[in-house]
């Protein structure tokens, strides 16, 4: 007869509430596409949404310096030093016509500690989020870490994936208590137009709910397209509304980690006594090279933006081109978000694929070509590409996946 087990054998090992998230989808495709390069193979990864460009010159010499500074080998204020605090103040006014004072900035180890800092600071179990999809992998895994409810609120690409105001108010409901909005989008490179930013924040205003809203890519916007902060044109709405941003995708700076949250005095207070405990200081060095980018230039940023408007359309016109595929045009950031379910239940290659995650794996298997499925996305069907890579590599990593996906019948 076997030994009872002990009350220690027969508790979990890894809490339920941690051994609940799923590992980022994005960053999984990327590290099995670097895996798979490391032992030879050629693959073409479009997953990372990582700018391919070096940190601007510029805000690597603004960090050399301090790293010789010894007022850097130091502890400073948990919410960010008071300088960068001023300077975000000053660049939010600069870049979106919203006043804020630097009391009301907290600076994060990246743009994912502000999303997740957000919601654990706004919400208690049962609290619903509406979440318009497709969304980014991290979102739900913010919401759900302190007990929220994700409220999915699908579009696609008949909107243009934008979701309306008379979808989220027939989404709303007693315990909905935050709306997460993101514009532009990552994944679908989405921009929504000044009007619909205004109608939805005072929807939103009248209902009372709070608005985060993710403006991680504001300056990557392209054509006719405008990006405006939603708390810009609805002011009434800043005592309600957390916005998110940081140096990552307009600076090239993703291994800086030094991200924002932007909101009332409360609120980023008690984010701040969160962080404390947490995770203290962001990186000295890293905030003073945040300190350079957002006060200096944006004359990087407009050659970044001018590369990736240029493979934008080469993308589009690729991706377009090839039968069963469906490809919008994106308006900002640095991602096309093709339809792919014209592809779903063919036969390729022997292969007949009726999901958009086996369809994604036939074509790194067999075309040596990394994309994120898009039920990473909340919207199965999908294929998100980062066109934030080499011209040469995006025209021949879509030509190699057009001729595979080309044999279905």
């Amino acid at each position: 007869m076997a030994a009872p087990q002990t009350d220690q054998e027969t508790r979990a090992r890894v809490s339920a509430r941690i051994g609940g998230i799923s590992e980022s989808a994005t960053l999984a495709v990327d590290a099995k596409a670097k895996a798979l390069k490391a032992a030879g193979r050629p693959v073409i990864g479009f997953g990372a949404g990582e700018p391919d460009f070096p940190t601007p010159q510029p805000i690597v010499d603004a960090a050399i310096a301090a790293c010789s500074d010894p007022k850097n080998h130091r502890y400073s204020p948990a919410a960010g030093l008071p300088e960068l605090r001023d300077a975000i103040a000053a660049k939010t006014l600069r870049d979106s016509a919203y006043t804020v004072q630097a009391s009301q900035v907290l600076v994060t180890n990246g743009g994912k500690q502000a999303v997740y800092q957000a919601f654990q600071t706004l919400l208690d179990p049962g609290d619903e989020v509406l979440l318009p999809a497709p969304y980014w992998t991290t979102y739900p895994e913010a919401i759900t870490l302190p007990g929220g409810v994700p409220v999915v609120v699908p579009a696609d690409e008949s909107t243009g994936y934008l979701v309306s105001v008379e979808q989220l108010e027939a989404a709303r409901t007693p315990r909905t208590k935050v709306l997460l909005f993101n514009s532009p989008s990552n994944p679908t490179g989405a921009i929504y137009p000044p009007e619909q930013v205004e109608a939805i924040g005072r929807w939103a205003l009248e209902h009372g709910i709070w608005v985060v809203t993710d403006e991680i890519y504001e300056h990557l916007v392209y054509g006719d397209a405008r990006h405006v902060s939603m708390p810009a044109v609805v002011p009434e709405l800043a005592d309600t509304c957390v916005v998110l941003n940081g140096v990552a995708k307009t600076y090239a700076m993703t291994g800086w980690r030094v991200g924002w949250m932007i909101g009332p005095q409360d609120v980023i207070k008690a984010a701040a006594n969160l962080q404390s405990h947490l995770s203290s200081n962001v990186a000295n060095v890293s905030q003073r090279a945040a300190l350079e980018a957002v006060s200096g230039s944006l004359d990087a940023v407009a050659e970044m933006r001018s590369a990736f408007d240029r493979r934008r359309r080469k993308i589009v016109e690729l991706l377009s081109a090839i039968p069963g595929v469906s490809c919008p045009e994106p308006q900002g950031a640095f991602y096309a978000y093709p339809s792919v379910k014209g592809l779903l239940g063919k036969e390729i290659r022997g292969v007949r694929p009726e999901t958009s995650v086996e369809l994604a794996s036939l074509v790194l298997e067999q075309a040596e070509v990394a994309v994120v499925p898009g039920e990473a996305f909340g919207t199965p069907g999908y294929f998100r590409l980062s066109y934030a890579l080499g011209d040469e590599d995006l025209v021949t990593g879509v030509t190699r996946m057009a001729e595979l996906l080309g044999e279905a019948k």
